[in-house]
């Protein structure tokens, strides 16, 4: 996660949302609560996965910054295994700027034509996470399910209807995209 967006919780103690935002203030919030009769659930609001608590926090303080380096700039480059067929390499090693630069691109260009799709695929997740960590012995909790893989607004609102307010608000707020029909230049693979 960046500097600029920091990651963001939601903490329920039971059924109840007691506290949200930022790792470091939900922790706040926490620390200054009776957590004794348990209960606890907190949840990543980018992935929908439940966390520990007590929650991770960033190490404090600015960083030191690095000495200068001769060469190439680090771009985050990460260095990993691919296996490809001959073929595939035949015709890498022929794209203007290499193997590596002509993958970055093919990345590039697939991240841009699969957005939609990805952001909703990414939604369902989210919220199917978080839905059976905490709603999985509600009523309604199956249909529900069914209802967010098939992308079904409707029938997931009406199923999540009887569920305690903050859970099915959250469900939804996290499910949020899931509805959404991805960009017609989107793939249907």
């Amino acid at each position: 996660m960046s500097a600029e967006s920091p990651s963001r919780c939601t903490a329920f103690l039971g059924a109840r949302r007691v506290a949200f935002g930022a790792y470091d203030e939900v922790a706040r919030a926490l620390d200054a609560m009776d957590l004794s009769a348990g209960g606890l659930l907190v949840f990543d609001d980018t992935s929908g996965a439940q966390v520990d608590y007590p929650l991770p926090t960033p190490a404090p303080g600015p960083r030191a910054a690095a000495a200068p380096q001769v060469g190439r700039p680090r771009l985050g480059v990460v260095a990993r295994e691919v296996t490809l067929l001959p073929r595939h390499w035949d015709w890498l090693a022929r794209q203007p700027g290499g193997a590596s630069a002509a993958l970055r691109r093919l990345v590039d260009e697939a991240r841009r034509a699969n957005a939609g799709r990805d952001a909703q695929r990414e939604a369902t997740e989210r919220a199917y996470r978080f839905m059976s960590a905490i709603a999985g012995g509600l009523p309604g909790f199956e249909e529900a399910s069914r209802a967010l893989f098939a992308h079904d607004a409707e029938a997931f609102s009406r199923h999540t209807a009887p569920w305690p307010p903050d859970v099915q608000a959250h469900a939804r707020w996290l499910a949020r995209d899931a509805f959404t029909t991805p960009h017609p230049n989107d793939n249907n693979n």
